[in-house]
């Protein structure tokens, strides 16, 4: 019996259609078994890639970490044993930059098995029950939160607000690592930071020990939250009787240049170099990231695709509400976040807890701003 291990993080999203898609590929291989685990949606985000390599054959894992495998050399690159027509394939069928993503340093490290980005969500009942429209810009997101503490809430552990900074600039107009030495341009930064502070002055109690899992738990079951204007989408809480109260899902709001600008996640699937049999791993993440598996079983079984022939199917948004017509918008133009070796240990986890002190009020605007350019300057030199 040949055993493969894989690694996931721990939501149905996550886990669900790796092993759904495990068990089908065992039907084909009675002699394969892949067994799943799954992390923490935190530890997803910023557990060092390399000791995964060591543990397990398969891992899921997000693009930021793609300059971290590509200087390890811990992981397959996948351009050395597909064709060119399947590279192709993959890039034609990939929801926004979902497949670029995983491309660093002249190879393909990951295959997008998942698509995502911050999305917006709301409570059509509740919405419907206040007599208030789902907003469509900025300026309406305020004016909503006007109805009480808590109807507006967004996801504000310190990485969530610090997507939201992001997402904010880039919908504005102004994405962030554009310049050498600065994050953002001051203009937009203050105005970023500002709206979340507005926002987080207004949402639920809970907010800041929320992330987006959290927060769609609470919509899903409680009548305090009606809209959310960022966070990574959750197809699987527009599925009807997944939990008590349905979550609907659209466009982010415009700040003038329409739904553009929302932070980039998604999953990817990557094989470690030391798997001793990777024949049998890219045969099961060639078929379970490819097109007919996405658009059938892989969503069916809760997974949330990475192939836009899955997003544009029929089938998917009648599971999901019409999740995937509702939203692809925003991800085909969402922003890709920077993905050198140790972007997430030297700078995305340390300006999470810059811009977590600016949300307690212990650093103004200004402040949180040079904090932000003076990390940026000081991984320049180490780099």
């Amino acid at each position: 019996m040949i055993r493969l291990r894989g690694m996931t993080w721990n939501h149905d999203r996550g886990l669900a259609p790796m092993l759904a898609t495990s068990a089908a590929f065992r039907e084909r291989h009675p002699d394969v078994v892949i067994e799943w685990e799954a992390r923490s949606l935190r530890d997803f985000g910023d557990a060092p890639t390399a000791k995964l390599a060591e543990l397990y054959d398969m891992v899921v894992l997000d693009h930021p970490f793609m300059g971290d495998l590509a200087s390890s050399r811990t992981f397959l690159a996948y351009d050395e044993f597909l064709s060119p027509e399947q590279r192709q394939a993959y890039a034609e069928d990939a929801v926004g930059l979902s497949w670029a993503s995983y491309t660093f340093d002249g190879h393909h490290w990951a295959l997008p098995n998942d698509a995502a980005s911050q999305v917006m969500s709301y409570r059509a009942d509740l919405l419907d029950r206040e007599g208030v429209a789902v907003p469509s810009t900025w300026d309406d997101v305020m004016e909503l939160a006007k109805v009480r503490r808590g109807f507006v809430s967004l996801a504000l552990t310190p990485l969530d607000s610090l997507m939201s900074f992001f997402s904010l600039c880039a919908n504005a107009g102004d994405p962030c690592f554009e310049r050498d030495d600065q994050m953002v341009s001051r203009d937009t930064g203050e105005y970023a930071l500002e709206m979340l502070r507005l926002l987080g002055d207004s949402a639920a109690p809970t907010a800041r020990t929320e992330n987006p899992i959290a927060l769609y738990e609470r919509m899903s079951s409680m009548d305090e939250t009606a809209y959310c204007p960022l966070a990574f989408g959750y197809s699987n809480y527009s599925r009807p009787h997944y939990r008590s109260k349905l979550i609907s899902y659209g466009l982010i709001p415009s700040a003038g240049h329409g739904p553009i600008g929302a932070t980039l996640g998604g999953a990817g699937i990557a094989i470690s170099a030391s798997c001793p049999h990777r024949d049998l791993a890219l045969e099961y993440a060639t078929w379970a990231s490819g097109r007919e598996c996405q658009r059938t079983l892989y969503v069916e079984s809760g997974g949330q695709p990475g192939s836009r022939a899955a997003w544009e199917d029929d089938t998917a948004n009648a599971l999901t509400n019409g999740y995937f017509h509702s939203t692809l918008p925003v991800l085909q133009g969402a922003w890709l976040r920077p993905r050198y070796r140790g972007f997430i240990g030297d700078c995305q986890n340390a300006a999470g807890q810059i811009i977590a002190g600016f949300m307690c009020g212990e650093r103004t605007a200004r402040e949180t701003l040079d904090d932000f350019d003076s990390l940026l300057q000081r991984i320049a030199r180490d780099r």
